[in-house]
């Protein structure tokens, strides 16, 4: 295979109903930097890593004619089928800054049978977000 054609894994992109605050509120209570969040607020990114996390507005005309409308999360019974996921050395720690920022709590942080530790919370636009420990490599 042509080594052109490799790809690489570079964006996943949250729709949600306004990049300003989201970009601002994943700032606050995830610690993710921002990295860009252009004039017209139509797009924002936040410094994660290899992989960039992208905000769109949830419906715009570009995307919603080309590939369909977003669903929007209608109950905290069901998820959406996205989940956000970061890797922290304090996991505890993480979790009290995500909800003294706002981020709602939904499990705090407990030991799992893989052995990593693991909380999740909902951002501001009911995204599950789980906050874990690094996976150690077997």
């Amino acid at each position: 295979m042509a080594t052109d054609l490799k790809p690489k894994y570079a964006y996943t992109v949250v729709y949600v109903k306004d990049v300003a605050k989201s970009v601002e509120f994943y700032g606050k209570a995830f610690g993710q930097p921002v990295r860009r969040l252009d004039d017209s607020h139509r797009w924002g990114e936040l410094e994660s890593g290899q992989t960039t996390i992208a905000f769109t507005p949830v419906h715009q005309h570009e995307t919603d004619d080309l590939t369909g409308e977003v669903q929007e999360q209608k109950s905290k019974t069901i998820r959406n089928q996205l989940e956000v996921c970061f890797a922290y050395a304090d996991v505890d720690a993480a979790y009290k800054r995500a909800v003294e920022n706002g981020a709602e709590a939904v499990c705090p942080p407990e030991d799992k049978e893989w052995g990593q530790r693991v909380g999740y919370v909902r951002d501001i636009d009911g995204i599950v977000v789980r906050m874990g420990s690094f996976v150690k490599q077997c």
